[in-house]
């Protein structure tokens, strides 16, 4: 019977997993073509600047309060309204904190709007030292930053979906962002003298799509919440017990992206641009199995009762991990040594320069080094949220964040990297974090270390030895920056399909096993 219900919950797992995986990464790929859109309408421009900036200070605050921190702090709580299968008390508490989310949400927006020359000296002032920056940043702030409040419904939404194992929609709704904007730049902001207004519309026109698109399936869930100001409620208490850690720990987090915009704005321009663009490429293997194994593995790792089931959260936990290693290892390698390839393929079009192909390849091999670190971020924080325990990650945010603001400004300015040195001074900050994370899980028991040298992580170093090789070899092989348009695809699709032939090759002949026990 045990072993029935573990290959059930398996493919539940399995099947969540591959949900969320397939619409976020056809959302990646809508993504691309959207930063593909942007980049080729304002290149590496002092407008891109101030638009990937601007546009990064709501989605800093949406993750601050919305996706990360509220529903490390929401899905516990509601598994535990869902298991106690009291109806009235549930809604009551849906209702309770869907009020208190919408007024809090309202006020803080009003505030940012009549201090929006504040916001921008905080996240760049570099651009608020500089006038016609200034007053720019400022319009188009006022403009986008209402996206909050829509997108922080929206990941509301999502999160009681995540909790009925309802993970399509949430995870198809980001192509409504991007395809708000690809329209936008594409057929749109052309006809504009200033086409960054378009796109800030754009944005604020995505999140009202995005929001009217949860409406029907919460109402079928019965779960449709008709907000009320209720602060007693005994839910909507112990939730602020949990999401203020969660939101410090979160916010810790968003604050190191915000360091790194704070630093990318004081640098020359093209530089948001150039690690906008990098990073963007390190959030496709991000968004398609990370974050999707994180969004799947807190509900999964909440429903289970870990003082009854302990070894089943434990084998949870190592099985996310060794698959985020398997991904996350190629993902490194390919992006480090095909870094020209990429970014020359899909953005060195209309406004978007061979000097910015260059300086985007280095911040993405900067970043890439990081990749499988950030990866286990979002698998490890999960294992201390299902279990309530929302301090242990804030401290180890807190860490991160020092030692991001003293590499950064080390890096880029003392030794003189740059945006590069931004890349890297991220990448190194994770890597700390991901170490004390591992260490504290091990201490307490919930990762075996003797699993470190299985067969199939002894078949994902060889196969990713073998993989360097190739790589390397067929980059000295072709300059694609000579290339036209058409042949950069055709060498650049021979490449990756050799790559991922190679690798899945090896590590099925060395691990022995069908690839599909990987998967399971």
């Amino acid at each position: 019977m045990n072993k029935i219900n573990k290959d059930n919950n398996s493919s539940s797992f399995l099947g969540s997993l591959s949900k969320v995986g397939g619409w976020t990464g056809i959302s990646r790929i809508f993504g691309l073509v959207r930063d593909i859109s942007t980049t080729s309408l304002l290149g590496a421009s002092v407008f891109h600047d101030i638009f990937v900036i601007t546009l990064k200070i709501p989605n800093v605050f949406r993750r601050f309060f919305a996706e990360g921190a509220f529903n490390q702090a929401f899905i516990p709580i509601y598994s535990d309204f869902q298991k106690n299968k009291d109806e009235s008390q549930t809604l009551d508490f849906l209702n309770s904190l869907a009020g208190f989310l919408i007024t809090f949400l309202f006020f803080f927006i009003i505030i940012v709007l009549i201090f929006a020359p504040i916001f921008i000296f905080i996240f760049a002032p570099g651009f608020y030292f500089d006038p016609v920056k200034k007053d720019l940043s400022v319009e188009v702030l006022r403009i986008m930053f209402p996206y909050l409040a829509l997108i922080s419904l929206v990941a509301f939404a999502g999160g009681i979906q995540n909790s009925h194992a309802r993970f399509s929609l949430p995870a198809f709704t980001p192509v409504i962002f991007n395809l708000c904007l690809i329209v936008a730049a594409l057929l749109i902001a052309p006809k504009y003298d200033m086409p960054i207004f378009v796109l800030a519309w754009g944005v604020l026109l995505a999140g009202f799509l995005q929001l009217l698109i949860q409406v029907f399936p919460l109402f079928t869930l019965n779960r449709l919440p008709r907000p009320r100001l209720n602060f007693k409620n005994n839910g909507l208490k112990k939730f602020f017990i949990l999401i203020l850690p969660a939101i410090f720990a979160g916010g810790i987090v968003q604050i190191n992206l915000l360091v790194d915009t704070i630093f990318a704005s004081l640098l020359e321009t093209g530089s948001p641009t150039w690690l906008y663009v990098s990073d963007r490429l390190i959030q496709f293997p991000m968004g398609i199995f990370a974050i999707a194994i994180g969004t799947v593995l807190l509900p999964t790792l909440s429903k289970i009762n870990f003082k009854e089931n302990k070894q089943e959260f434990i084998d949870s936990l190592q099985k996310a991990q060794t698959f985020v290693i398997f991904i996350g290892l190629p993902s490194l390698i390919g992006l480090f040594f095909c870094a020209e390839e990429l970014i020359s393929t899909i953005f060195l079009r209309g406004e978007f320069t061979i000097i910015d192909v260059y300086k985007s390849s280095y911040s993405l091999m900067a970043f890439s080094l990081g990749l499988p670190f950030f990866m286990l971020m979002k698998v490890l924080t999960p294992a201390f949220f299902a279990r309530k325990d929302t301090k242990t990650p804030m401290y180890v945010a807190l860490l991160a964040l020092f030692s991001n603001v003293i590499l950064n400004y080390v890096l880029a300015f003392i030794l003189g990297y740059g945006h590069v040195g931004i890349a890297i001074g991220s990448s190194i900050a994770t890597l700390i974090s991901v170490l004390i994370l591992e260490l504290i899980l091990l201490r307490e028991g919930l990762i075996k270390i003797s699993r470190i040298l299985s067969r199939l992580n002894v078949a994902i170093f060889v196969a990713s030895i073998f993989l360097i090789v190739f790589l390397k070899s067929f980059s000295n092989l072709v300059d694609f920056i000579s290339l036209s348009e058409s042949s950069r695809v055709f060498y650049l699709t021979a490449e990756v399909a050799i790559a991922i032939f190679i690798y899945l090759v090896l590590i099925r002949l060395i691990y022995g096993k069908k690839l599909k026990k990987i998967f399971e």
